[in-house]
Parts: structure tokens; C-alpha cells; sequence
């Protein structure tokens, strides 16, 4: 499929590449590129030659949220379909059943910092800076707010939402908000390696975890065992898991089927 926003591909080696293509606007949401980044995700989730995706941007920035241009004369109504659409990729990525990863420089702001916060796991770029910036301009980002949260706790997150403040790389992994940290020059190397690595996991066993953590997230505890020993028991019927037992007691690489 042709995008005018992204820029999408897929390696040899499983892992998806998803490009946010407004380098000249630094990558923010109009509503195509929301839309299509939504479309762009769930057809990687949909695709049996992508294991993992990587979603990172063009230019100086990673994104700096939502294009205020789309943001004069709706009424309330269409501001709610409006904000849904820009926030259906932070959704999508919980929906889907593979991984996501985010690779992220420069500015990573408001919708930026959710898609980050949004994505299963981040690796930075030492100059990358993200905030919940939109209470500086009389908005917030109530919407990006909310897997921000889930990385950084309720009161990290009201600061950020509340005060808008910029936070550095290295605070950001401190944070829960990034896995890692690499030098600008590096990020995309380092990324895309880190990404091959998981795309040779058992892609079931990736996908089961995934699905089984976010299904068990908000469960009470006794309930979350009961749901991830339900999530076990089935990987374990599967071909793929019988194949990976084998082939590690035959020391050999294994060879998944995806059944």
C-alpha cells in the first residue's frame, strides 16, 4: 500500500519499518498521517513476513505531536472524532499482537511522547527530548497522558502533563519511558539490531507474551496468574514450542513455523 505520510518496509530479516514522513512539519499528526499510520500498523500485525515493527521518524525530529493547523472551527463533537483519530495508533499498538518498537530522536512531544510511551519498547537517541507540551499553548495531552502513566507512575505523569516539561534522554530511561539509550550516530544501527534480535524469537511465544500482558494488565493479581496459565498452556500445544525445546537440546538454531 502507498502512503503519503509514511515510508514502509519490510527486511529480510521479519522486522517492519514504519517511517513518519513529515520531516518538514516534524513528523506531528494531521489526520492522514494518523490515519495511516493506524492502517500502517495493523497491516505489519496483518503481514506473516513482518515479526516485529519499528516505528521511527524522518528529519531533526521523531514527532512533535499534533499539527495545530487542523485545530480551529469544530464543534465539540468533531473535536472528539478529531483527537480519536489522532490517538488510534496509541491504541492500535496495544491491540496488536506483535511487538512494537519505538526509535526515537530529537523531539518526541504531546502525541510524539504518547506514541513512545504507547510503544512495547523504546530506544533513544542521546539528543532526544519528550514532554507533555501542550498545556504551554492552553491545550493538554490528556490522551498521550495515559501510557505515559503506565511507564512512570500517577504522579511523575501529572507533573508532566501538568507543567510540560522537557525531559532529557538519560531521565527518560531513568523513568521507565525508554529500554535504552545509544549515541545519535548509532540509533538506527542499534535499533534495527535490537529489532532482528527479537524477530528470532519464537514469533508465537512473542506474540503470545504480548497479548497475555496487556490482557492481564489491569486484572487483580490472582487473576493475571490465571489468565497467563491459560496463555502458557496453549503455547505450549503449539508446533513452534515443541520445535524450540528440540532444537535446544539439540543445539541447533530453531526453525519456526508459526503453528
Amino acid at each position: 500500500m502507498a502512503y503519503t505520510h509514511l515510508i514502509t518496509e519490510v527486511s529480510e530479516r521479519y522486522v517492519g519499518t514504519i517511517t513518519l514522513n513529515r520531516p518538514e512539519h516534524l513528523n506531528t499528526f494531521n489526520s492522514l498521517l494518523a490515519e495511516e499510520l493506524a492502517a500502517a500498523l495493523e497491516a505489519m500485525d496483518n503481514d506473516a513476513a513482518v515479526r516485529v515493527v519499528l516505528i521511527k521518524g524522518e528529519g531533526k525530529a521523531f514527532c512533535a505531536g499534533i499539527d495545530v493547523n487542523e485545530l480551529e472551527g469544530k464543534t465539540a463533537m468533531e473535536y472528539r472524532q478529531w483527537i480519536e483519530r489522532m490517538e488510534k495508533p496509541l491504541v492500535t499498538i496495544s491491540r496488536m499482537n506483535k511487538p512494537v518498537i519505538a526509535q526515537v530522536h530529537g523531539a518526541a512531544v504531546a502525541n510524539g511522547m504518547g506514541v513512545v510511551a504507547a510503544a512495547d519498547l523504546a530506544i533513544a537517541a542521546d539528543n532526544t527530548k519528550m514532554g507533555l507540551t501542550a498545556i504551554n499553548v492552553g491545550l493538554n495531552c490528556v490522551g498521550p497522558v495515559i501510557p505515559v502513566a503506565r511507564c512512570v507512575g500517577r504522579k511523575k505523569a501529572l507533573e508532566l502533563l501538568l507543567y510540560g516539561d522537557l525531559v532529557k534522554a538519560d531521565e527518560a530511561l531513568a523513568l521507565g519511558l525508554v529500554n535504552r539509550v545509544v549515541a545519535k550516530d548509532v540509533l538506527a544501527t542499534e535499533a534495527m539490531a535490537w529489532a532482528e534480535i527479537l524477530a528470532k524469537k519464537s514469533p508465537l511465544a512473542v506474540q503470545i507474551a504480548k497479548t497475555g500482558y496487556y490482557a492481564s494488565e489491569d486484572l487483580p493479581y490472582d487473576r493475571q496468574f490465571d489468565l497467563m496459565n491459560e496463555a502458557f498452556a496453549r503455547l505450549c500445544t503449539t508446533d513452534d514450542a515443541k520445535e524450540g525445546v528440540k532444537a535446544f537440546f539439540e543445539k541447533r538454531e530453531p526453525n519456526w513455523q508459526g503453528r
